[in-house]
């Protein structure tokens, strides 16, 4: 670009922090889309940490080059990118959630169409895009590491107790055997 008007040096400026600083960027075609549509899309993202947004595929060109990332074949038709970043709570995004609200999304309404996206620095395909969707959330993992963590302690804790336990037992026994109540 020749002599670049300022709004559009701003763009690519925009595009180019964006995913830079995001966790992962996802591309979609919207063809087809109503405002309401998008809107209600752009609500489901905000809750997982993406933000929705359209920008003229040139420009976005222009900034994935910037980045060094290979976007040239994502970048046909209406394009709008996911961008993963951080929650209304302030929290880190979930790229897993992000995908999974995409997914959601185009099977209510056909006409979005995952492309494929970044995640960190490296180009993935529509099907690595779709692929994310099956990933457990955050949430989901840390639970899941939690449990890991406290399954061997809480065994632990079984097995110490268990000599106490099986004496208390083998004294109440005794003293159901001679029909009396325990001596304090």
């Amino acid at each position: 670009m020749d002599n670049p008007r300022p709004e559009k040096v701003a763009v690519v400026t925009e595009v180019q922090e964006k995913l830079a600083s995001a966790e992962a960027a996802i591309i979609t075609e919207y063809r087809g889309m109503t405002v309401a549509q998008m809107s209600g899309l752009r609500r489901q993202l905000r809750d997982q940490g993406g933000e929705y947004c359209v920008y003229k595929n040139t420009l976005v060109r222009i900034a994935a080059n910037n980045l060094e990332l290979q976007l040239d074949e994502l970048l046909v038709g209406p394009t709008a990118i996911a961008f993963v970043g951080t929650k209304p709570d302030g929290s880190a995004g979930d790229i897993a959630g992000v995908a999974k609200a995409l997914r959601g999304f185009t099977r209510d309404v056909p006409a979005l169409i995952i492309k494929g996206g970044v995640l960190g620095s490296r180009t993935i395909s529509a099907d690595d895009a779709r692929a994310l969707a099956d990933m457990p959330s955050r949430e989901q993992v840390l639970a899941q590491l939690a449990g890991l963590l406290e399954a061997p302690l809480s065994q632990l804790a079984g097995l110490l107790d268990a000599p106490l336990r099986d004496i208390a037992y083998a004294v109440q026994a005794l003293v159901d055997k001679q029909g009396g109540e325990a001596a304090a």
